[in-house]
């Protein structure tokens, strides 16, 4: 008999608890309703801009041609990644893209971490506010302008070969740009004198949030300032570094097309051809689509295995993952 009583109870109480429940989200949901327009937008922008361009992913798979639609392409199946895998060019393009981005990661991943550290230790404010100013700069400059510039000052007549020549540091003039045994150095160091200063924002950000408990609590353990960088700074903002350090890897097949583009000449091609500047002429210079869409899918699934692979590393070493 209580058993009944106990079950009819919860029938009672199970419809007005959903139905509360119902009310608290639609009430939620109507005060929250600006936010929601704004994440709707930004969704149906993603899904146009993104996700609707997917469709033309299928050209990989066939022999598409401009005369034709889409659909009418005959298919191929894998015959484009084939080809790409069996082109001569294909260990050239892959030992330049690769050999520009891992040296371009671990040289140029952590100087920006060191950039903020040694800002964050600045005790003047002027000064502080001075050097971040004229290291975001170069940020807000397209290639265009900077390939212009340093088109100039690596030219046989530029001011970096009278300053060498001054130094004494080479007997001859050297035309840089037309040398392919200087064309990665020019782009690694290019890249990094433009993005260090911006690449610190998010850095700098981290380290304000750490909490002013823990540098007290290590000056009365008596640190340095050397040790509170080491034991209390850098430990803190470890998850920030850990997520960009796994967005980094993921983005190891990408070597700023813009930048090599505006730099890479004939004179320098064999150093300078790396997968976006060979999907560019394949695509845009060539007409080969299909051919240029396997090149492009392919990177995009090389990506991917990177980012999940390095997401499942930096999980189970240190907890902070991702996804």
């Amino acid at each position: 008999m209580e058993a009944k009583i106990v079950r009819a109870e919860e029938q009672v109480i199970a419809p007005s608890t959903k139905k509360g429940r119902l009310k608290r989200d639609l009430k939620r949901m109507n005060s929250q309703k600006y936010l929601q327009i704004m994440a709707l937008l930004g969704m149906v922008w993603m899904f146009i801009f993104n996700y609707v361009p997917m469709y033309g992913l299928i050209i990989a798979f066939k022999e598409f041609s401009i005369i034709s639609t889409i659909r009418e392409a005959p298919w191929v199946g894998l015959m484009q990644f084939k080809e790409f895998l069996q082109d001569e060019n294909f260990w050239t393009v892959l030992k330049n893209t690769l050999g520009i981005s891992l040296i371009k990661l671990l040289i140029g991943f952590p100087l920006p971490i060191i950039f903020a550290l040694m800002l964050n230790e600045l005790t003047s404010l002027k000064f502080k506010k001075m050097v971040q100013t004229i290291t975001y700069l170069p940020h807000f400059l397209s290639w265009v302008v900077l390939g212009g510039i340093l088109t100039t000052w690596l030219s046989d007549i530029g001011i970096i070969n009278d300053i060498l020549l001054n130094l004494g540091f080479i007997n001859e003039r050297i035309s840089f740009l037309a040398e392919p045994q200087y064309f990665w150095g020019i782009v690694i160091i290019s890249d990094i004198w433009k993005e260090i200063g911006w690449s610190a924002i998010i850095y700098l950000a981290a380290i304000a949030g750490v909490s002013t408990e823990l540098y007290e609590s290590s000056t009365i353990d008596g640190a340095n300032r050397f040790q509170k960088m080491w034991h209390v700074t850098l430990p803190s903002i470890r998850p920030t570094i850990t997520i960009l350090f796994i967005l980094a890897v993921s983005g190891v097949l990408n070597s700023n097309f813009d930048q090599i583009l505006v730099l890479r000449n004939a004179l320098n091609e064999s150093a300078s051809n790396v997968i976006d500047i060979y999907v560019y002429q394949m695509g845009v210079q060539n007409a080969r689509y299909s051919y240029a869409t396997a090149v492009g899918l392919l990177k995009a699934i090389i990506a991917f295995i990177l980012l999940y692979t390095a997401n499942r590393i930096t999980k189970k070493l240190d907890g902070t993952s991702l996804f």
